[in-house]
This record gives structure tokens, C-alpha cells and sequence, in this order.
């Protein structure tokens, strides 16, 4: 129901036969694969960068969660 088929590829092929002609068609395929090309390694790039920043993230335990960085500070009164 939603397939082309292959007489319906065949006339897809004969009208851009017709439209851009046997000598501009390879050059067509040609730009339309360096650009998948490009596309899917610049996807690839993004899924790396992503995965490296999760694996750059050190776990912390929850012991460590609970304790704070740093002391708090005193309260110091200022002298009047």
C-alpha cells in the first residue's frame, strides 16, 4: 500500500531521464551521495560527542551527595 513498485520506479527513472538527461543524471547521484555522506557523518559526530560527554560524568555516591562541599560558615557578629 505505501511501496512504489517497480513499474512506478521505472517511470520515476524515465521522467528525470527526460528532465535532466543521460549525462547530468550521474553527476546528480554523485551530489546527492557526498550529501547523505556528509549528513550521516556529521550524525555519527553528534552521537560520539554525546557519548563521550556521558562518559566523561563521574558518578557520585550518595554519601557524597549529602555531605556538603565545603564547611559552612560561622556566624560572626560585627562589634557595635
Amino acid at each position: 500500500m505505501g511501496g512504489i513498485g517497480a513499474s512506478g520506479l521505472i517511470l520515476l527513472i524515465l521522467i528525470a531521464l527526460l528532465l535532466f538527461g543521460p549525462n547530468k543524471l550521474p553527476e546528480l547521484g554523485r551530489a546527492f551521495g557526498r550529501t547523505l555522506r556528509e549528513f550521516k557523518k556529521g550524525a555519527n559526530d553528534l552521537m560520539d560527542d554525546n557519548q563521550e560527554r556521558n562518559a566523561r560524568r563521574v558518578e557520585v555516591s550518595p554519601q557524597e551527595k549529602e555531605q556538603p562541599a565545603t564547611e559552612p560558615a560561622t556566624e560572626r557578629r560585627i562589634p557595635e
